[in-house]
C-alpha cells in the first residue's frame, strides 16, 4: 500500500486544555501543545491550509464543526489536568467527551498531552487517575508534537513514543504560529504560553515537572523568533510560563543569568513592540535565598520590561518544617519570607514610581499595579501533615501580613492524588482527615489575608487597564485583564460584553474587585457606577445626575463636596494607561541593558 503524501492529508487538532505545574492551557490561554504540534506537522510536509484547529468548546457549541473531527485523516487530540483547577474561560474535556471524538474520527486518532500521564473519570481532581487509551489508535506516551511529526513520517502507520529536541522545537514553534489565528478568542482575547524550559532539577513529592527530567533550556534568540511569529499571527499577549524557575533561565538549572534574561526580555519587546501583556509564572523563592544577588538583578530585568500586574509563582507549599522534611520540599517559611522581600524591594513598585524611594505621588494620585509581586502556592495533604500545618502556614502569612509585604495571589489548594508521584494515595487520605480544618484555615485565610492584601496592593483608585467584560450576573458586569492569575472584577450594571474597558478600583471582596469605568464620565455614568465611588452615597449620586451636564469634572466635584473623590475616577492621568510608559519610562536596573 502507498503512503499518503503529506501535502494531501488533512489534519485537525482538537484542544482539550491542559493544566500542569509550570503550563497552562485553559481559555484565554493557548498552550504550546496545539502549536508545536501544528508545526510539527508543516515540517513534516502537511500544508498550512489542511491542518484545522478547534477547542472542545467550540465542538460543544457548534455541532457541524464535528464534521472536521469526522473527515480528517488524521486527528489529533491534546489535553490534560494533572493540577486541576476552577475555570472561568473554559472548560476543560470530560473524557467521555475524548471518547467520542475517537469514535467520530474516521481518520487515524492520536491522543497526547499530559493525559498520557493518566485519564481520570473526572477532569477536576479524580482520585483515581487510571491511564486509559480512551479508544484511540495511538496514544502518545512521549510528546504529541513529536508522535505527529512521526506519524505523518511513516505514512500513517505508528511512531515511536520520544521527546523532542530543542532543535525541533525552534523549528515547530514559529512554524506552528498560524493556527492562533483559529482561535476562537483571537486576537483580542488570546494569551499566549511561552516555553522557555522543562523538567526540575528538583524532586518535591506531589509535582509532575520532574518526570519531564532535568531542566533543559531553549535559547532565548529561539524564544524570540515564536514570539515574533505570534506576533505576526496577531497576538498582543504572552506569558512565560512553561517553566519551573524563570530566574535559572539560560543558566545550569539552579543558578539565576541576569544576562540571559536581558538578552530574552528585551528580545520580545524588540519583535513585539505593541504587546499588551507580558507576565511569568513561576519562579523558585530557593533560587533567590541561594543565590541574592544574582536573583536581585534577574528580577530587576524581569521588571524593567514586563507590564504590570506580573507575578512569580513562589512554591512555599508548606511553611510546616517537619512537612517539608518529609516531601523534599526546596525552601523553608524564613527563607520563602526573605525571597517575599528581594521580589518586593527589586519589582514591587510601580510605573510613575522610582524604586528607589517609592511612593512618589500622592494617596489621591491614580495609579497602576506593582509591575512584579510573588504569589504563594499552599498545598495540603501532603505526607507528615498534621492539625499543626494549618497553623504555621497562617504564622508564615501573618508575618507577610505585618511586616507590610505584598501578595499579589496566596493559592491554597489540597494535593491532587496522582499516579506516578511518590504520594498518590496519602494525599487523598490526609485531605479526608483534616477536610474541616481544611475549611475552617481556608475561610480565615480570605478574611485575615486575601482582602486585606488586595487592598493593600489595589488600593482605591487603582486603574487597571483592559479588563475584558465576560458575563452578567445580578446587574453586575464581571471581566478580567489578561495576564498572570488576573484578578476578577465587577463593575455595577450591564455592559456590552466582549470588550475591553479601564477599570478604576473601588471596593474589594476576598478574590475580586468592584470597579467603575475609568476615566468616568461624569454625564454619562450611571446611578450605579456614581455611588460606587467612595464618598458618593445614593443622595448625592441623584444630585449628579440631576444637575447634568458638567463642562468637566471639577465642576461635578463641587456639587458632592471635598469628602468625594470624584476628580481622581474622572482624571485620564494615569502612566501606562494609554501608552507603553510602563516600559519605556521604568527607572533601568543597576546593570544597565
Amino acid at each position: 500500500m502507498t503512503a499518503p503524501d503529506p501535502s494531501d492529508l488533512a489534519v485537525t487538532i482538537v484542544d482539550g486544555y491542559v493544566d500542569e505545574p509550570a503550563h497552562f492551557g485553559v481559555p484565554p490561554y493557548i498552550s504550546t501543545y496545539p502549536r508545536f504540534t501544528a508545526g510539527a506537522l508543516v515540517d513534516a510536509g502537511v500544508p498550512e491550509s489542511q491542518i484545522t484547529y478547534h477547542t472542545i468548546d467550540e465542538l460543544r457549541d457548534e455541532r457541524r464543526k464535528w464534521a472536521d473531527v469526522a473527515d480528517a485523516d488524521l486527528m489529533v487530540y491534546v489535553g490534560g489536568m494533572t493540577v486541576p483547577g476552577k475555570y472561568v474561560g473554559g472548560t476543560p474535556a470530560e473524557p467521555d467527551e475524548v471518547r467520542e471524538l475517537a469514535w467520530t474520527a474516521d481518520g487515524v486518532t492520536l491522543l497526547g498531552g499530559p493525559v498520557r500521564f493518566g485519564v481520570g473519570e473526572e477532569n477536576a481532581g479524580a482520585q483515581e487517575m487510571q491511564r486509559d487509551d480512551l479508544d484511540f489508535d495511538f496514544l502518545a506516551m512521549g510528546d504529541v508534537e513529536a508522535a505527529a511529526y512521526d506519524i505523518v513520517e511513516s505514512g500513517l502507520e505508528g511512531f515511536g513514543n520520544r521527546i523532542r529536541d530543542y532543535d525541533e522545537v525552534a523549528r515547530w514553534s514559529s512554524m506552528g504560529a498560524f493556527v492562533v489565528e483559529q482561535h476562537p478568542n483571537h486576537p483580542d482575547y488570546l494569551i499566549a504560553e511561552l516555553e522557555t524550559s522543562r523538567g526540575c532539577a528538583y524532586r518535591c513529592s506531589f509535582c509532575t515537572e520532574p518526570m519531564y527530567g532535568d531542566p533543559d533550556f531553549r535559547t532565548a534568540p529561539d524564544v524570540v523568533s515564536e514570539v515574533d511569529a505570534l506576533s505576526d499571527a496577531g497576538v498582543r499577549h504572552f506569558r512565560l510560563g512553561r517553566q519551573a524557575d524563570i530566574l535559572a533561565f539560560g543558566g545550569d538549572g539552579e543558578a539565576p543569568n541576569p544576562d540571559a534574561l536581558r538578552q530574552l526580555y528585551g528580545g520580545i519587546r524588540e519583535v513585539a513592540p505593541d504587546l499588551r501583556t507580558l507576565h511569568l509564572d513561576n519562579m523558585n523563592p530557593v533560587t533567590i535565598t541561594d543565590y541574592p544577588e544574582a536573583s536581585r538583578e534577574a528580577i530587576e530585568v524581569i521588571a524593567r520590561h514586563n507590564t504590570p500586574g506580573d507575578t512569580a509563582a513562589f512554591g512555599l507549599e508548606s511553611a510546616d518544617p517537619d512537612v517539608r522534611e518529609q516531601n523534599n520540599l526546596l525552601v523553608s517559611a524564613e527563607e520563602c519570607l526573605e525571597a517575599v522581600r528581594v521580589v518586593n524591594e527589586a519589582g514591587g513598585w510601580r510605573p510613575g514610581e522610582d524604586p528607589a524611594n517609592a511612593p512618589s505621588f500622592g494617596d489621591d494620585a491614580p495609579r497602576r499595579l506593582p509591575k512584579l509581586l510573588p504569589g504563594i502556592n499552599l498545598v495540603h495533604g501532603l505526607e507528615g501533615e498534621t492539625a499543626d500545618t494549618f497553623e504555621h502556614n497562617k504564622n508564615f502569612l501573618d508575618s507577610v501580613m505585618d511586616e507590610g509585604l505584598m501578595l499579589r495571589r496566596v493559592n491554597v489548594r489540597q494535593v491532587m492524588a496522582f499516579e506516578g508521584t511518590e504520594m498518590a494515595e496519602t494525599g487523598a487520605r490526609l485531605a479526608r482527615e483534616h477536610k474541616k480544618e481544611f475549611q475552617q484555615y481556608k475561610r480565615e485565610v480570605r478574611e485575615t489575608v486575601d482582602r486585606p492584601m488586595l487592598e493593600r496592593v489595589m488600593p482605591t483608585g487603582t486603574v487597571l487597564p483592559d479588563v475584558y467584560l465576560e458575563y452578567h450576573e445580578d446587574g453586575t458586569t464581571f471581566g478580567r485583564q489578561l495576564g498572570t492569575y488576573p484578578i476578577l472584577v465587577g463593575i455595577p450594571g450591564e455592559h456590552d460584553l466582549g470588550r475591553t474597558v479601564d477599570v478604576a478600583v473601588v471596593d474589594w471582596g476576598y478574590r475580586s474587585v468592584t470597579g467603575v469605568p475609568y476615566p468616568l464620565d461624569v454625564n454619562g455614568a450611571s446611578m450605579h457606577e456614581l455611588r460606587a465611588i467612595p464618598g458618593i452615597g445614593k443622595s448625592a449620586a441623584g444630585d449628579l445626575v440631576v444637575n447634568r451636564p458638567y463642562a468637566n469634572a471639577a465642576e461635578a466635584a463641587e456639587v458632592v463636596g471635598a469628602d468625594a473623590s470624584l476628580e481622581r475616577f474622572a482624571d485620564a492621568g494615569v502612566p501606562g494607561v494609554d501608552s507603553d510608559a510602563d516600559y519605556p519610562g521604568a527607572p533601568a536596573p543597576r546593570s544597565a541593558d
